[in-house]
């Protein structure tokens, strides 16, 4: 069984030697030098990432990991704490929007109760409960550091026995009930960033409540006292089970040489968290989309990420992330069929 040290010391610095090669290939296309932006950028990174100029990408998944919040006591949503396991059987039934976008992108979707406040039986339910939900933050801690550890342990092992089986790209996905409120709490324990500004309207709430959710980050934080130097320490007191599962999403990938997508608020309060554990994860890492949700600018900031498309979401489960493997296969394309100036004939000056 690893420890989280041990999951850290897998991660290796990118390819240098493959990320030279893929900016060789580039340039020898026909057109001029860096005029695709972005989609030259996601090239070199995943032949970085990959030790492959041109690897096979073709096998992809997003990951939704599913857990409920104690915090729902303190009435910080719009939706009641009995959605989450409702809508994890509405994505095993194909039914939600990451399922629909996941179709059209050829990926899979792997729903995990990793913390569900309910028994649920389903056979394409990938069963990685901790505990039933967290505890309510604003009064105590929302686990201990032991099941914060086993969760990120359950999505390290995830990632590799799905790489083990091919998968290559990975898309961060999440659904709990509340979860954007230990989101936030996190990114102000990790941040010192003002309650005021990391805390958003997370599933629509009126201006009102999100003032009391404030308060309630607020108190999350007074009342646990996390030590920031420590992040295991932010994650265990203020986090969720899903968030956690999450950051071993995101070091399973780094640590198997794969392409992982971090979608909105909640991935990417993940993916701070496992950036501070494991600085050399963030090459691995591909920021998909700037959420509406407030502080998700600055919370990508504070990680490192650049957001690749701007499309005023803000649903969560993996939307955006996996949006974005249609940018990954561009790329990808672009480095495989587009023509050089060699063999187009076309002049290079």
């Amino acid at each position: 069984m690893l420890t989280i040290e041990q999951m850290v010391e897998r991660i290796q610095p990118l390819d240098a030697e493959a990320m030279e090669g893929a900016q060789r290939r580039l340039d020898s296309l026909t057109k001029p030098p860096g005029s695709l932006g972005k989609l030259e950028d996601l090239a070199k990174q995943a032949a970085g990432i990959t030790g492959e100029v041109t690897p096979d990408l073709s096998r992809k998944a997003v990951i939704v990991m599913a857990g409920d919040h104690g915090v729902c006591e303190e009435g910080v949503s719009a939706f009641p704490a009995e959605v989450t396991p409702q809508m994890v059987l509405n994505f095993l039934t194909g039914g939600a929007a990451v399922n629909v976008l996941a179709r059209q992108a050829g990926a899979d979707v792997i729903c995990v109760d990793i913390g569900v406040n309910a028994e649920l039986e389903h056979p394409g339910l990938e069963q990685r409960k901790i505990r039933r939900g967290t505890g309510n933050i604003a009064r105590g801690p929302a686990m201990t550091r032991a099941e914060a550890e086993a969760a990120v342990r359950a999505g390290f092992d995830l990632v590799a026995e799905q790489a083990a089986q091919g998968v290559r790209v990975f898309a961060t996905g999440e659904m709990g009930i509340g979860n954007t409120t230990p989101s936030a709490a996190m990114m102000v324990a990790l941040t010192g960033l003002d309650p005021d500004l990391a805390v958003g309207a997370g599933t629509g709430i009126d201006e009102a409540r999100r003032r009391h959710k404030v308060d309630v980050v607020r108190r999350a934080v007074d009342v646990n006292a996390p030590d920031a130097s420590d992040t295991m320490d932010v994650l265990a007191k203020l986090g969720g089970l899903e968030i956690a599962g999450l950051v071993g999403v995101i070091l399973g990938a780094a640590a198997h040489r794969c392409l992982v997508v971090v979608d909105g608020f909640i991935s990417s309060a993940a993916a701070l968290v496992a950036v501070r554990l494991a600085p050399l994860a963030l090459g691995y890492m591909v920021g998909s989309h700037l959420s509406m949700e407030q502080g998700h600018a600055r919370l990508m900031e504070a990680t490192g990420l650049n957001p690749v498309l701007h499309m005023d979401m803000r649903l969560g489960e993996g939307t955006g992330a996996v949006l974005t493997f249609h940018l990954i296969e561009a790329s990808q394309r672009i480095l495989k069929e587009m023509a050089t100036f060699e063999s187009a004939g076309v002049s290079n000056k």
